[in-house]
């Protein structure tokens, strides 16, 4: 069926292979890209943390425009770090322009958020765009996370020819995308 895709889990990959070999050779400086994923001055966690982690489409959303229908089409945000992140500002969106910017939610550690695409009341692990019509293509879509200064988190994508750009997550059932090591 559809395959999802991570940007940020090749970056943790090679950032990881990198880190070994800096310390093989006993060097003292870290790469570019590891330092940019480092805490900040603040304190803030880092942002490698938080990925996209999972997807479910449903072909019936484009027809059936119930509530019900909309709700079983979401994007599972998870934070894989050992610290709580506050996602407020955070914006998740599609290929399309739609987007869905995350208000007053903290993200703890080792937990996931559904982010579905009608309406319903927020909770811990379920966050509602408030939606009318669909806004995930089963056939091929990118889900892309940023943080509140608009950086690149995480994006995962399913239905697209990623080659040399990503790792690949494969997917389990009908319309539903989930990562896969």
């Amino acid at each position: 069926m559809s395959v999802l895709v991570s940007a940020s889990a090749l970056r943790r990959r090679v950032a990881a292979a990198v880190l070994t070999a800096t310390a093989v050779v006993g060097a003292v400086a870290l790469p570019a890209s590891a330092a940019d994923r480092a805490h900040d001055h603040s304190g803030r966690a880092e942002r490698s943390q938080i990925v996209i982690s999972g997807a479910q489409t449903h072909t019936s959303a484009r027809y059936d425009r119930s509530n019900a229908a909309l709700n079983q089409e979401w994007v599972e945000v998870a934070n894989d770090g050992p610290r709580a992140v506050d996602l407020d500002g955070w914006t998740l969106s599609d290929e399309d322009g739609h987007s869905y910017t995350f208000r007053h939610h903290r993200l703890r550690d080792h937990q996931s958020v559904r982010v579905h695409t009608g309406f319903g009341r927020d909770r811990k692990n379920d966050l509602y765009q408030d939606r009318r019509e669909s806004v995930w293509d089963p056939g091929h879509d990118t889900a892309t996370l940023r943080d509140d200064h608009g950086r690149l988190v995480d994006s995962a994508s399913w239905g697209h020819d990623h080659r040399d750009r990503h790792d690949h997550r494969g997917h389990r059932g009908g319309g539903r995308h989930d990562r896969q090591h």
